[in-house]
């Protein structure tokens, strides 16, 4: 994201050299849906996106580099393609926020799929930081893409269940077996 905007500082021409955004519903626009979080419209708005993204992301890179990168992946896709089916359209949507909405939704919901103490500890501190923030931010305001916050909020869920499927399973699983060993028959 850096590195875009000082390429584009430096040029001094409008637009990016990463592309022009996610433009819903075209063709050109829909190779945006991968370039779209490199994309910032001004400093103020690559700098606020930046230390949420900082501060989310290191959390979820705590559990590896393979969390993090799929937490991204999927995250960056749904969020890009929501944006693309059902954002405004006749305007570039760009920004990084799409991401963090993803980063936000996943350390939300996964304590519920993984059932770690340790996540569910940072869920409430995650939800306690930033969720008035990003819960006045789903409000739809204009030349804020609404579409792009929703969907990332919805890829962090997305890669949260994903990401830990069979945990839920496996405890249920678990107590039914634990009380099952707990069942006494009577005696004859």
């Amino acid at each position: 994201m850096w590195f875009a905007w000082l390429l584009d500082f430096i040029a001094g021409r409008p637009g990016s050299a990463a592309g022009i955004g996610i433009v819903p519903r075209s063709w050109a626009g829909f190779d945006g849906i991968f370039v779209a979080p490199f994309i910032h419209g001004d400093l103020d708005h690559l700098v606020s996106n930046s230390l949420p993204i900082l501060v989310l992301g290191a959390l979820i890179l705590l559990r590896g580099v393979a969390e993090f990168a799929f937490v991204v992946l999927v995250s960056g896709l749904v969020s890009g393609l929501g944006t693309w089916v059902f954002g405004s359209g006749n305007a570039q949507h760009i920004g990084a926020s799409g991401v963090l909405f993803g980063f936000f939704g996943y350390l939300v919901f996964r304590a519920a799929f993984d059932r770690r103490l340790s996540s569910a500890l940072v869920t409430l501190a995650v939800a306690f930081a930033y969720g008035t923030a990003f819960a006045y931010s789903l409000i739809p305001e204009e030349s804020v893409s609404w579409s792009g916050h929703f969907f990332g909020f919805v890829g962090g869920f997305l890669a949260a269940r994903m990401r830990y499927p069979a945990r839920q399973a496996k405890a249920h699983t678990d107590r039914l077996m634990r009380e099952a060993s707990v069942v006494q028959f009577p005696r004859d």
